[in-house]
């Protein structure tokens, strides 16, 4: 059971890391109709500024500076690069984009170097937010914090006892990811900044009537967007890992939780983002295959299906497809993606 709640945990905690960086995605489609192929770059970026500023000033100043750092950069390239293409079309937007990925990976590996960095998170997330106790005879029980090793070891031989802890650095990142997700909803749908914002879109004549800049509310739209992936740069790099290529490994994955989630629903990001990330989360834990399922089944295997390749193919081994998978049968059956609007 406790393997189950804390690789239920696990997959949550992935899924909403990849919410954070979807989420900036999905609200500058939605608010302006571009698809930032430079987000994961914005990502890497908050990860190594974040990094930088807790050397100086500690990890909680740098989870604020990386971010308003990240934003402004992103607005900045909206005004003086992606603006001047805007008119042009969704090609140059995408190209203009697409290169500015290698720009930031060339410049981060001559500020930072190539080699990864230990980007250490605050003390208080250093270890365990709790431990999960399954004893076979008393049953599951969750203690607080770190369990001391003496107690997970049992005393007799014929009992079972297993200690499964969760790491305080992925409860903050779920706290965070919520936490986001709130303050998101609460601005586009209660606020009349949201209302401005919306309105900007569908009706930019009518908005510029009122008296509001659109193409500075555009400005601000995408550097939001560019401060929440840096954000969760700042998350993500201290969580795991802050290297060059952190961008390039979960860049792809963006853009499929946006389309399996519905291009422009930031519900819809939500909903694939937990479902992508609890779905490679179980597939890398149940490290099966054909061959072995059956076999433990109790079921004979030919010697053909033995020497076959693909029947000995473990889940661990496909679960970097997956996801590909599901955008593959979205995009067949369902092409407006789970909660989207967009046809496409």
């Amino acid at each position: 059971m406790e393997f189950f709640i804390i690789s239920m945990l696990n997959g949550v905690s992935y899924g909403l890391l990849l919410f954070m960086l979807s989420s900036g995605l999905t609200l500058i489609f939605s608010m302006m109709g571009v698809l930032n192929f430079a987000h994961a770059s914005f990502y890497m970026l908050g990860a190594y500024v974040g990094y930088s500023v807790s050397r100086w000033m500690g990890f909680w100043p740098s989870l604020l500076i990386a971010p308003v750092v990240v934003g402004v950069l992103g607005a900045l390239f909206e005004r003086l690069c992606l603006r001047r293409v805007h008119k042009f079309g969704h090609v140059p937007e995408l190209l203009i984009t697409f290169g500015l990925t290698y720009v930031v990976v060339e410049l981060v590996q001559l500020v930072w170097g190539r080699i990864p960095l230990e980007f250490r998170p605050a003390d208080i997330l250093q270890g365990p937010a709790f431990t999960l106790v399954n004893h076979s005879a008393q049953g599951l029980s969750l203690a607080w914090g770190a369990v001391p090793a003496e107690l997970c070891k049992a005393a007799d031989a014929s009992v079972r006892l297993v200690c499964s802890p969760f790491p305080a650095t992925r409860a903050f990142m779920m706290l965070v990811a919520l936490s986001m997700l709130a303050s998101v909803w609460l601005l586009l749908t209660r606020t009349r900044v949201g209302l401005v914002i919306q309105a900007a879109l569908t009706h930019p004549q009518t908005v510029e009537t009122l008296g509001h800049n659109v193409p500075r509310v555009f400005m601000l739209v995408f550097g939001a967007g560019a401060a929440l992936a840096g954000l969760a740069g700042v998350i993500g790099g201290s969580t795991f890992l802050t290297e060059p290529a952190m961008a390039a490994a979960v860049g792809p994955i963006i853009f499929v939780v946006v389309v399996v989630g519905g291009m422009g629903s930031l519900s819809g990001a939500f909903v694939a983002s937990l479902l992508i990330g609890t779905m490679q989360t179980f597939a890398v834990a149940f490290d099966v295959s054909l061959v072995t399922t059956l076999q433990s089944a109790g079921v004979a295997v030919a010697p053909a299906l033995l020497e076959n390749s693909l029947a000995r193919l473990t889940l661990a081994q496909v679960a970097p497809i997956l996801p590909y998978l599901l955008l593959v049968l979205i995009l067949i059956f369902r092409p407006k993606g789970l909660l989207g609007s967009r046809e496409g």
